[in-house]
């Protein structure tokens, strides 16, 4: 490994002091290292850099899953890994506490079969809008509505087939990862990560049909808004577009995949055991 990306939470007390902790770790191994120029400033730190993530060898995130979804959108595709240090409550994909920071940036630094480490690979989405890319998706894409207090209505086409009229508050295209996000807190399945699938879930429907369905990735989701309501666009919780009667947003595989460094067996379930306050029996 010649460089390293580090990316921060903005708010979180201990931010500085971990980008601190691996700057250091960095400067006694000659490895070359930056922190984006947003990071940078508002963590205080003198390590500045608008050099794209794509550049480095792994991006360190500092912070939750909103973080690590933050330097994914960052590295725009590029196949660079990326270590979660958790900075925040229990994370579906950060891997290490901060304490095991250091040991985790060592173990990597020996390589996966002597670090004992793997990389977990993401499906991501891609999406466009009226036939234009805007941007990829690792948890899901969502067209809501514009104007709080109004439904907007949305037609459903998988495969260029129509399905049909959504009247809802929205619909989310999720990846597996993205099942448990925005597409559980409205009553979606949760989809194990090592699955590859789109998953079609609306937002408080005001109709009979409340079903999430799972789709093969293979196939190919579209999103038309239908009428006078505006709606919205956004790629992991991130505003993206306004859209109007007839535009449409298609969903599709993305060729580039997220990848995050994982240390033994990831144990994706135990994770969402403990997230929910499971018991044993």
């Amino acid at each position: 490994m010649t460089a390293l990306a580090i990316t921060a939470h903005h708010h979180r007390p201990t931010s500085r002091a971990c980008a601190e902790t691996a700057i250091e770790w960095c400067r006694a191994r000659a490895i070359d290292h930056w922190t984006p120029v947003e990071d940078a400033a508002a963590l205080g730190l003198a390590t500045a850099d608008d050099r794209p993530l794509a550049d480095a060898d792994l991006v360190v995130s500092l912070g939750g899953d909103g973080t690590m979804l933050r330097s994914v959108r960052l590295l725009d595709g590029a196949p660079v890994p990326v270590l979660g240090v958790n900075l925040g409550a229990l994370g579906y994909l950060t891997e290490v506490e901060p304490e095991r920071m250091i040991e985790a940036l060592d173990r990597f630094l020996l390589g996966p079969e002597a670090g004992e480490w793997r990389l977990d690979e993401r499906m991501m989405l891609d999406v466009s809008t009226n036939g234009s890319f805007v941007g990829r998706a690792l948890n899901e894409a969502v067209i809501e509505h514009g104007e709080a207090g109004h439904t907007v209505r949305l037609l459903a086409r998988i495969d260029g087939e129509p399905f049909t009229y959504y009247a809802a508050d929205g619909l989310i295209v999720a990846t597996p990862t993205g099942s448990t996000a925005y597409s559980l807190s409205a009553r979606g399945p949760i989809v194990s990560p090592r699955h590859r699938a789109i998953l079609l879930t609306p937002v408080s429907p005001h109709m009979l049909f409340d079903r999430s369905l799972v789709l093969d990735p293979s196939e190919t989701v579209e999103i038309e808004v239908s009428g006078h309501r505006a709606a919205e666009l956004t790629l992991d919780g991130q505003p993206i577009a306004e859209l109007g009667d007839r535009d449409v947003v298609r969903c599709t595989p993305s060729e580039a995949t997220a990848s995050f460094v994982r240390f033994g067996a990831y144990r994706y379930h135990q994770i969402l055991k403990a997230k929910f306050g499971l018991a044993d029996r």
